[in-house]
């Protein structure tokens, strides 16, 4: 008897499979996609949230799968109920082996109800048919939405990385003896099933005492770009500045390049001098004497203009003394480049000027200033050249365009930096949709 009942379980288990199989099989039909992932359990699973727009939900799932493989295996090999002990810690252990299950078999369940709640939006089918999939199976509303030929997804998933997007440009950036010299191939991070290339194809020179604009739209890879340059995330490049490799050297090159991020990087309950005393610190020799450390912190607070307010605490300053007490605090050392990711982010016209005019000075004495701004027009009279990045078809960083401010509005026809970015942004996003057209444009203009 009982016997006969495992044999009709097994055989129910086995249709409700093989009606899961044939149901997605016939999804990812209709939304263009590979068939045969209907064959592997969990991956399956991942390829149905890109039908539903939802693929985040499907990298979890896909871990909460694994983790229900590796706890159903645990208690296969080692018999839970087995564990040798006294009564107390038996149970112990039972009680924790039950609730991580019992914690990963909902998390499965949430992440599944989510999948097959937004492939029902995009199939256009009401949302009562998720109670079965709570309740009893998902292999239920798969044959639903595969089968009836009446279900037709309102969205095909596309993924744009698998266009052609923008040709490569063949070309690499003869390396300077006095100067930055950037080749980068690709820099790329890895999420679960695949493998995104954040940057690619970018090769420039840029000559000591020039002051660099750095312009993009949202995403094209600004940040993600700085962060290879300076070494703080290498990418599959090559950087040298004034002959030195800084992948190479980066123990050593670090200190010749002053980075400044967005948010400020200060203790508020410290002094205006303590602050720059403390960057002396970490980034001189450690064989100057105490006097000299003090004397490098004057210098660059009477640089900066800081020095009336030394004494003040740094959460008592206004936006722009704690601007340039940032970029104080970097240029003690005496960097050959400068890296400074929206210097001007809150301030007014005026104060972003100044501060500004102060970056010109350090280019002025044969450094390298490179920033980030989102307001460029203001004080584009103080660049001398422009880094364009720009999203190809792929959603990768690619340069649109390197050179003088001049012959940059000559190149994308435009006057304002603001309105070239809007010639590279996507459609979507506002812009004109032209960036492959404009990275290649670059590569043939460069390639003669």
């Amino acid at each position: 008897m009982v016997g006969a009942i495992l044999e009709q379980e097994f055989i129910i288990m086995i249709l409700m499979e093989a009606l899961l199989i044939v149901g997605t099989w016939k999804i990812f039909k209709k939304c263009e996609m590979k068939a045969w992932w209907a064959l592997i359990p969990a991956f399956r699973e991942y390829q149905l949230s890109k039908c539903a727009d939802r693929e985040a939900d499907g990298r979890k799932y896909v871990i909460t799968t694994a983790l229900s493989y590796v706890f159903d295996f645990i208690y296969m090999i080692t018999g839970i109920d087995d564990i040798e002990g006294n009564a107390v810690d038996q149970n112990i252990w039972i009680l924790i082996f039950m609730m991580l299950t019992l914690t990963v078999a909902i998390a499965n369940l949430i992440y599944s109800i989510r999948i097959y709640s937004g492939l029902f939006d995009v199939f256009g089918v009401n949302h009562k048919w998720i109670w079965i999939v709570i309740l009893f199976s998902d292999c239920i509303p798969a044959a639903l939405l595969g089968l009836r030929k009446k279900y037709q997804p309102g969205v095909i998933y596309v993924d744009e990385r698998d266009n052609e997007g923008a040709a490569l440009s063949g070309m690499t950036a003869k390396v300077l003896d006095s100067g930055l010299t950037v080749n980068i191939d690709e820099r790329t991070a890895s999420s679960l099933f695949k493998k995104n290339i954040l940057l690619r194809d970018i090769h420039l020179n840029i000559e000591p005492g020039h002051m660099v604009l750095l312009l993009g739209g949202s995403g094209a890879g600004k940040t993600t770009f700085v962060n290879a340059v300076n070494g703080y995330e290498k990418a599959k490049a090559s950087i040298v500045l004034n002959g030195n490799d800084i992948y190479n050297d980066y123990a050593k090159m670090k200190y010749r390049i002053g980075f400044v991020p967005q948010m400020d990087l200060m203790r508020t309950n410290d002094t205006v001098f303590m602050t720059i005393l403390d960057s002396a610190k970490l980034r001189l020799p450690a064989n100057l004497s105490a006097e000299e450390r003090r004397s490098k912190a004057l210098e660059a607070l009477r640089f900066f203009g800081l020095e009336p307010v030394k004494d003040k605490l740094c959460d008592k300053l206004s936006g722009g003394q704690r601007k340039r007490l940032s970029i104080a605090m970097e240029y003690i050392s005496n960097p050959d480049l400068f890296i400074l990711d929206e210097p001007d982010s809150g301030l007014d016209g005026v104060m972003a000027r100044e501060l500004m005019e102060g970056l010109r000075q350090i280019a002025d004495q044969g450094k390298i200033v490179i920033v980030i701004t989102h307001s460029p027009d203001r004080v584009i009279d103080l660049f001398d050249d422009v880094i364009v990045l720009a999203k190809d078809t792929k959603l990768t960083g690619r340069l649109s365009y390197f050179g003088s401010i001049e012959k940059a509005r000559e190149f994308f026809e435009r006057e304002e930096m603001e309105r070239i970015v809007q010639r590279i942004n996507r459609k979507e996003e506002g812009g004109e949709g032209l960036a492959d057209m404009f990275i290649e444009k670059y590569a043939e203009v460069c390639n003669g």
